[in-house]
């Protein structure tokens, strides 16, 4: 199979960066379209040309652009090692501003649903409207701080960085799970645009472990959930149909929070459906923003 490299050439340029008000560098990619500006906030662990499948898909008058939130790609880390939630509105904001968007569209996965939400309340009015699928944003007041390791930042502190080639790194993902469920086209972009080459030969994750596993372990230490009442623009709550990590019993307590909220579900999706269903997702986000 092609490289994703290859089959989207035009997308490979040099990365425009911007500098956060807490001084994180942030690598962001405009991926052109005419039209109301629509911003793209992926998962944990991933980067920002993971939505290359989505915005392919996508009628050309949006126009598109992704981000890597900080600690991911080609991003830079917080110089205190401080993955607060918060950051991540900020890198949101600072891309925002640097690609000149008029109050985008937003559209983020996981995390970085969490975090439009986030920088939406931080400035009300921000975005035009939101589709977060399946925001990591759990229902309760009270934000929670680990007392000690989690499932998910030891595994990712345990994961693979490095392989003898992007080939290699691609086969692997593509026959274990979760990864093993992404589209063809989807763990291309994850992979081809997620390795750094070493200089003796071989391939690493941009995502280092260590970043992942403190992602994670902020991830229900921010107040999201007890502000969403400070969010004014319209937002549709998506969720996968197939072991959502956040479903709808999830997606309605945020909606009774927020002033213009709809819930749909994504059928046969799980919680990585931007990667699984690029074509079902891209056809949610434009239902999502096209009047009735």
């Amino acid at each position: 199979m092609a490289s994703t490299v290859a089959a989207y050439r035009r997308y490979v340029r040099p990365v425009p960066s911007v500098v956060t008000e807490d001084g994180v560098d942030i690598a962001w990619y405009d991926f052109g379209g005419d039209g109301p500006d629509l911003l793209l906030a992926h998962a944990t662990g991933f980067h920002g040309r993971v939505w290359l499948p989505v915005v392919e898909r996508l009628p050309p008058h949006f126009r598109c652009v992704a981000f890597d939130e900080r600690g991911h790609g080609d991003s830079g880390s917080p110089a205190d090692g401080d993955f607060d939630w918060h950051g991540f509105a900020r890198d949101a904001a600072a891309v925002v501003e640097a690609a000149g968007l008029d109050r985008p569209f937003g559209v983020g996965h996981s995390c970085g649903a969490a975090a439009l939400l986030l920088a939406e309340e931080a400035r009300p009015g921000s975005f035009r409207a939101l589709y977060c699928y399946e925001p990591v944003v759990n229902p309760s007041d009270s934000p929670q701080v680990p007392a000690g390791p989690t499932p998910l930042a030891e595994g990712a502190r345990r994961r693979r960085e490095v392989f003898d080639s992007r080939e290699a790194a691609y086969e692997r993902y593509a026959s274990k799970p979760p990864t093993a469920a992404f589209t063809a086209e989807a763990l291309r972009a994850y992979v081809d645009f997620g390795f750094d080459d070493l200089p003796g030969g071989g391939v690493r994750l941009k995502c280092r472990g260590e970043a992942e596993a403190r992602t994670y372990e902020h991830g229900f230490a921010h107040d999201a959930y007890r502000r969403l009442g400070r969010v004014r623009c319209p937002v549709t709550l998506a969720y996968g149909g197939s072991g959502a990590a956040f479903g709808r019993e999830v997606m309605e307590a945020m909606a009774a929070r927020l002033g213009s909220a709809r819930i749909e579900e994504a059928t046969g999706l799980s919680h990585f459906g931007p990667l699984e269903g690029p074509t079902a997702v891209a056809a949610a986000v434009v239902r999502a923003f096209t009047p009735a």
